[in-house]
């Protein structure tokens, strides 16, 4: 036997803070060596942090990540263990992102990555370039200052392997693996047994899996040890990187980290015989012709150290786990949670401020911030110093105190404000304030009816009109009006109370305002420009209103805030209108469709890809058994209309945390022009003549089998829950 302990780790970097980030390098390295482990992996860019951006641009970052680096290598850090070591490099003025792999004080070679990630939320083309040299290694000159700490000159650069004595071992970053010729399946013909995936890989709603199976697949056909190693944590923006280490031998999952986490260092360590790798591999007929004869040769460096140890009952092997997966449930509960805890302690802010309307939306939200506080208080209690240093300094306790209560701490840190106006019910008034004690946040009820009536009187003083909602007979252009008045002063009270409330209480600091606006809102842009919808952040943002709905019941039993199930069944509703015995406002009435109905378009029109032609041939198929094409024609161009004439919106949306594919954020995810022809002619001629085409041959489209997928422009999933 040749047994093989690896480790792998979740880091929780922070872009630019390379004290911090160094630290928990340093760290992982310690309990890797502790736990006996001869091989480290880290994640992407870990000691720059992934999320650098434009700041990669900068000579001074790659300077510090030397220097870094440096610090590693000039102490005890790598003896004894081989480590991957994530950081940019510039080589003949082209800058790489790569994995610099160490051992014992010694850089072994360099190994830059080839295929970047530039789709979706990535950008790495805009601050790297792809290494395409893939014959041999190239010599890379060390920086002076590093060669003469290391007494090294030179390292390998390029595509290529490490040979050890009794193994080989090959680096895979992130994106490669999802390549249609991924080189892990060329390094398994040279002799490479295990691999090392280096990934800065964000949490999205149900997309896990996918990741995980391609792990257990690059290994599950020909055999070898897969290391994945991600961060975990808000590094600075958007995303929140879901962690979930993981080590995969033959295909099966033998060890795995946690998805959602507050801890710094998380590392993953396992035991593994590596003649089950050769064992496996053997019994392969094709697998042993292929690597004799055919195989692409792949350039490696010697390295002339045993890694392995032989039989011993004393160490035992890592056997084949289940994967976990947390419920789309659980996920919108812990990783938004941690979101806010990694922007809560890197701001600087003393609590987050939220307007509670007792609607659905601002519910969810308050119950993550609750969620959040729960997830402290509990890694409290199994001793991490870190978050319990974080929240005595948030939380502003003194005499050795510290959090031991989430809904004590909540108090501290969270306020929540109900601002009613003359069109509140006291059905959300009441749900608003029983949650807020449920969850144990500063809860305050103020009227804003007083300064509505002020501007009104200031503006008919101003103009001799006074304008009057339209169920009291006045047009649609007053009663519009109207609402939004109220919805912008909500949004200016929120920050005035979040600037002075801590002033108030005799605390020092800021509270961050909370926003509450779904993905499904935002792409119909169902919101007021500079509303309550505009906040420092917003943890829902990119989450689906059917998600949330799911959500809140999950969270009514299991975190135990239970007036979460009366507010989930009750109808959407603004509550910006006055309600009369013959009118009440809802949300889809307003908007002229259903929230489900907005999940669907959204999908088609951003992971699909489809205008309102190709929508409207999707949709024909998928609604054909039970609206007409004229009927599917018309909510498609109703959707169109009211999707572009809001779209800019979203180039003022609040930051938000991002958890679903086909959310229409401007700043970094969704790139579009921002005025649109919101009649769009040309488009919509082409959806009218295909109706009366289909009209005129008096087509009937069946109901597809299979209970009505996208049809066959654009496969999908019928589930609008679905996501990829």
């Amino acid at each position: 036997m040749r047994l093989l302990k690896v480790a792998t780790c979740n880091l929780n970097q922070w872009a630019m803070d390379f004290d911090g980030n160094l630290k928990n390098i340093k760290e992982s390295i310690c309990r890797a060596k502790e736990a006996g482990a001869v091989i480290r992996l880290g994640p992407e860019l870990e000691v720059t942090g992934y999320g650098c951006e434009d700041h990669f641009l900068e000579l001074d970052t790659i300077t510090h990540a030397w220097e870094c680096l440096k610090e590693i290598l000039v102490g005890d850090w790598t003896d004894g263990i081989f480590c991957s070591i994530g950081m940019p490099v510039i080589k003949e003025s082209a800058r790489y992102n790569c994995q610099v792999l160490c051992l014992n004080r010694k850089i072994v070679m360099i190994r830059p990555k080839m295929w970047l990630a530039n789709n979706g939320n990535y950008r790495e083309l805009r601050w790297f370039t792809t290494w395409k040299q893939k014959d041999q290694l190239e010599d890379f000159q060390l920086p002076s200052e590093i060669a003469e700490a290391l007494s090294q000159k030179s390292v390998p650069f390029g595509y290529g392997y490490v040979r050890f004595l009794d193994t080989a071992v090959a680096v895979e970053t992130c994106e490669e693996l999802f390549t249609a010729m991924a080189p892990h399946a060329e390094l398994q013909l040279n002799g490479v047994e295990v691999f090392m995936n280096a990934s800065g890989s964000h949490h999205q709603l149900r997309k896990l899996d996918l990741r995980v199976q391609a792990f257990i697949g690059a290994t599950h056909t020909i055999g070898g040890v897969y290391m994945y190693s991600n961060q975990q944590g808000c590094d600075g923006g958007r995303l929140y990187y879901d962690g979930c280490s993981c080590i995969v031998v033959n295909g099966n999952l033998v060890a795995q980290g946690s998805q959602f986490s507050l801890k710094d260092v998380e590392v993953v360590v396992a035991q593994v015989d590596l003649d089950a790798v050769a064992s496996f591999r053997g019994s392969i007929s094709s697998f042993q012709e292929q690597a004799s004869s055919s195989r692409p040769k792949v350039s490696s460096v010697a390295v002339p150290v045993s890694l392995c140890q032989p039989f011993n009952l004393k160490m035992s092997l890592s056997g084949p786990l289940k994967v976990k997966y947390h419920l789309p449930e659980e996920e919108i509960a812990f990783g938004p949670s941690c979101w806010l805890w990694d922007y809560l302690r890197r701001s600087g802010a003393s609590g987050f401020l939220l307007p509670l309307s007792g609607g659905a939306d601002s519910s969810s939200v308050a119950a993550i911030v609750g969620c959040m506080c729960q997830l402290v208080v509990k890694e409290i209690a199994e001793g991490d110093e870190q978050v319990k240093a974080d929240a005595i300094r948030i939380g502003q306790y003194t005499d050795g105190q510290f959090p031991t209560d989430s809904k004590e701490f909540a108090k501290r840190i969270f306020y929540t404000v109900f601002m009613g106006s003359e069109n509140s019910s006291e059905a959300t008034r009441q749900r608003a304030k029983v949650l807020a004690e449920e969850i144990g946040s500063w809860h305050l009820d103020i009227c804003i009816d007083g300064v509505i009536s002020a501007l009104l009187s200031l503006f008919q003083t101003l103009t001799g009109k006074r304008p009057r909602y339209k169920v009291d007979g006045g047009s649609n252009i007053e009663n519009l009006g109207l609402q939004n008045i109220q919805a912008r002063i909500r949004m200016v009270l929120a920050f005035m109370l979040a600037s002075l409330m801590p002033w108030v209480h005799n605390k020092a600091g800021f509270y961050l305002v909370l926003g509450s606006a779904n993905v499904d809102e935002a792409l119909r842009g169902y919101l007021t420009k500079y509303d309550c919808s505009s906040a420092d952040i917003n943890p829902i943002g990119g989450i689906s209103k059917q998600d949330l709905r799911g959500f809140l019941q999950w969270a009514a039993v299991h975190l135990g805030y239970p007036s979460l199930a009366e507010i989930e069944a009750a109808p959407p509703t603004a509550e910006l209108e006055p309600i009369r015995a013959n009118y009440s406002q809802l949300d889809e009435v307003d908007m002229g469709m259903t929230y489900e109905e907005l999940s669907v378009y959204g999908r088609l029109r951003k992971i699909f890809h489809c205008g309102p032609v190709s929508m409207f041939k999707n949709l024909c198929y998928k609604w054909g058994g039970r609206l007409t094409p004229s009927e599917v024609a018309e909510k498609v161009k109703h959707f169109f209309k009211y999707y572009s004439i809001n779209r800019h919106k979203m180039t003022v949306l609040t930051p938000a945390y991002h958890a679903e594919s086909y959310s229409p954020e401007d700043n970094r995810f969704d790139l579009r022009q921002f005025l649109y022809n919101a009649r769009w002619p040309y488009q919509f001629r082409k959806i009218d003549q295909l109706v009366s085409e289909l009209d005129a041959d008096g087509v009937t489209i069946k109901k597809e089998l299979g209970g009505g997928g996208m049809g066959v422009v654009a496969a999908g999933s019928s589930d609008p829950k679905a996501g990829l």
